[in-house]
């Protein structure tokens, strides 16, 4: 199992951290290690000062696949959830700076969110998907998945050009704006429509 994870696919996003647009999907990698467990908080790691909330649509998938055309590409998930990607925005900027890979902020240990699922027929249309993230009550991201720069299938395609994609596999899709520091005890909601689909307490 392994998590594929989509950068800068939010335009407001790549404008909030004065990023360059890109003109291909950003992709990276988290372990299986990097999988909260079920009912444990996050744990502010030492290594970092600022750790930022990222709330993102998953796409789990269902069926290996290679080479996968768009067309095909919704026959390969059926189920669509919500996770975070915690970062490490003080340790991801030292290593943009110096032009090297951003797993140690982004990788580590608890850095991945993953919260229920709900059945993909249970959507009209995957590409207008209404998320977000609330910090003790206060929404602090809003998101649409029809604003994607790609879109899951146009992801599916993309990313499967390089990486056989096996059952279980989870695509991170990107994060709006909004994206910000946690601190010790806030409580963090996650929502697509008005279902509650995680919520994670803070340490």
């Amino acid at each position: 199992m392994k998590l594929i994870c989509i950068g800068r696919n939010y335009t407001n996003h790549i404008e909030e951290l004065k990023n360059e647009k890109p003109t291909d999907p950003v992709v990276f990698m988290k372990p299986d290690t990097a999988i909260l467990l079920k009912k444990q908080p996050f744990f502010i790691p030492d290594f970092s000062d600022d750790v930022h909330h990222e709330v993102e649509v998953l796409v789990k998938i269902k069926k290996v696949g290679k080479h996968i055309d768009r067309r095909f590409a919704h026959k390969y998930y059926d189920e669509i959830g919500l996770g975070i990607d915690f970062t490490a925005r003080d340790v991801q900027q030292n290593l943009k700076s110096k032009g090297l890979p951003w797993e140690k902020a982004k990788a580590f240990d608890g850095s991945a969110v993953i919260g229920s699922w709900l059945p993909k027929a249970n959507f009209d249309d995957v590409d207008n998907i209404n998320f977000r993230l609330e910090i003790n009550g206060e929404i602090v991201q809003e998101g649409n998945t029809g604003l994607m720069l790609w879109k899951i299938d146009e992801l599916i395609e993309y990313v499967s050009k390089y990486f056989t994609l096996k059952i279980g596999d989870i695509i991170f899709t990107g994060t709006p704006a909004g994206v910000g520091a946690v601190k010790a005890e806030d409580m963090l909601s996650g929502f697509i429509g008005e279902q509650q689909l995680l919520s994670i307490r803070i340490k």
